[in-house]
């Protein structure tokens, strides 16, 4: 059982394993502290499993903890934590598992395999609502035929899911915002997608005139079945800040995103990649001593064209990067994305006006569109349309949803009012009696008048919190019919 022969992860689930025994005061390092660990891992293979096939993930990690609680306390706490004989057992399995699978390093998956020979384990799984065979069965597809070669290889797994965000998955659930005003550049970025090398579009424009909104309405036609046959196809945004992070020794980064590449070429369903800001793969991931960066990758296949790629960058950056590397650059074709006009600008809101009341329960007037669109143009400066006039038409919706959601000015003054008079009340009642007969008159006099405003201001606030609450149920009740109708819409369009 030599440590180094495993993966980092593996390494990382024993320390916490050793870790969660010695915290519960165990004598020794049982399955169901593995379990624990793996289930509380960053990647998480297993919570990922059990959701996709519609497990109950708190229902196995209470099972799990109960399942620990039963473990044998020890105090004071052992100094040393070994490991259980059923422990040693799991890991020879997993050992075994390992060379017959032809591997390198011991990795997660195979521990969990080992791990789920165990009855105590494959129950809690069985008990969360899916079926143990096919829970690993899963496992095993989890790494697609893939051999673990280095210490880093988990970080391979499902790169695509890990390090992208699919577009055409979120046009399905209806989660986009609609597509108004950009036929033009989204049918330049179809006929040059549609080519047969050299077929990258890259999306130039100043921030926020909508160049993403151009690539969300490509991935909104495929979804509707609105292009070309050849571009029947999955749009993954590439997350380069995600398939950088944590690379900190040189080739993981290559490693990852090679991952990823392989996984897109391997796929049934053709792929192409949406890399927004892509200046940043100029130099991406390269630590120097001739290592390579996310471009010289990409550069080969771009070319040839077995990877399909759209870009998105501002025209600032476009120069002062991409320029200065001819041989990317030659790799895309452009697309300039113009800021639209006032009325183009005037459709877009019209068209994402639906989306703004479902969300906030309020009804946005045309004149509103119009005052945000004028206003925005002439005040906001160094910033573009339609960006600008959204954030408008967002901010004024949140101030008043935020209004409508609080309690209200004059309630809170009748309120503060009210504690002022009671704290008044309680003094004078304390005063009345140590004082004499004419001081005392006065007081009762001033005390009649207290229960006087008191009584007139809970009539008042019993009124106003009525109407507040009718308020504010209703627009609850409006925002939760307008989602149904929404959802219900995007169901018949589907």
């Amino acid at each position: 059982m030599d440590p180094n022969k495993w993966t980092d992860a593996t390494v990382q689930v024993f320390k916490e394993s050793q870790e969660i025994a010695f915290e519960r005061k165990n004598a020794y390092i049982m399955p169901i502290h593995m379990m624990e660990a793996i289930v509380e891992e960053e990647s998480n293979i297993v919570i990922r499993i059990v959701e996709m096939m519609g497990g109950d993930v708190n229902k196995l990690k209470k099972e799990i903890k109960e399942t620990m609680n039963k473990v044998p306390v020890q105090n004071p706490p052992p100094v040393d934590i070994g490991l259980h004989p059923t422990t040693q057992q799991v890991l020879r399995r997993a050992i075994e598992k390992q060379k017959r699978m032809g591997d390198s390093y011991l990795a997660i998956d195979v521990i969990v395999m080992s791990l789920m020979e165990e009855k105590e384990i494959s129950t809690i799984v069985g008990n969360s609502g899916i079926n143990v065979k096919e829970f690993n069965k899963k496992i095993t597809e989890m790494r697609k035929g893939q051999s673990v070669e280095t210490k880093e290889a988990e970080s391979q797994y499902e790169a695509l899911k890990k390090y992208g965000n699919d577009l055409t998955a979120q046009a399905e659930s209806g989660k986009m915002d609609p597509i108004i005003g950009r036929d033009e550049e989204i049918k330049r970025v179809i006929r040059i997608l549609s080519r047969r090398t050299k077929n990258n579009p890259v999306l130039i424009g100043e921030p926020g005139v909508g160049k993403t909104a151009v690539v969300e309405g490509l991935a909104q036609r495929i979804v509707k079945g609105d292009v070309p046959s050849n571009l029947q196809c999955r749009v993954i945004g590439l997350d380069m800040g995600a398939l950088i992070a944590g690379a900190q020794y040189r080739g993981q980064f290559e490693e990852r995103l090679k991952a990823v590449i392989k996984e897109v070429k391997e796929s049934k369903i053709p792929i192409i990649l949406f890399i927004d800001e892509i200046h940043t793969v100029l130099g991406a991931g390269a630590t120097g001593e001739g290592a390579m960066d996310a471009a010289n990758i990409l550069k080969p296949m771009l070319s040839r064209g077995e990877l399909r790629c759209i870009g998105a960058t501002t025209l600032e950056e476009y120069r002062k990067y991409v320029e200065k590397d001819p041989a990317f650059e030659r790799r895309f074709q452009q697309v300039y994305v113009k800021e639209p006009s006032e009325e183009n600008t005037l459709y877009i809101l019209r068209g994402i006006r639906e989306k703004y009341e479902n969300h906030y329960g309020l009804t946005i007037t045309d004149s509103a569109l119009v005052s945000a669109t004028t206003l925005s143009k002439r005040y906001i400066n160094g910033r573009f349309l339609p960006d600008k006039a959204i954030d408008l038409v967002d901010e004024a919706c949140a101030t008043l949803f935020t209004q409508k959601n609080s309690q209200p000015e004059e309630i809170d003054k009748l309120e503060r009012r009210e504690t002022q008079l009671n704290v008044e009340k309680i003094a004078l009642e304390r005063d009345i009696k140590e004082s004499d007969e004419d001081h005392n008159k006065m007081i009762k006099e001033r005390l009649q008048e207290i229960e006087k405003e008191l009584s007139e201001n809970k009539e008042k606030l019993t009124k106003l919190r009525i109407n507040y609450e009718k308020e504010k149920g209703g627009s609850e009740e409006m925002k939760e019919l307008a989602t149904k109708i929404e959802a219900m819409k995007h169901k018949a369009e589907s």
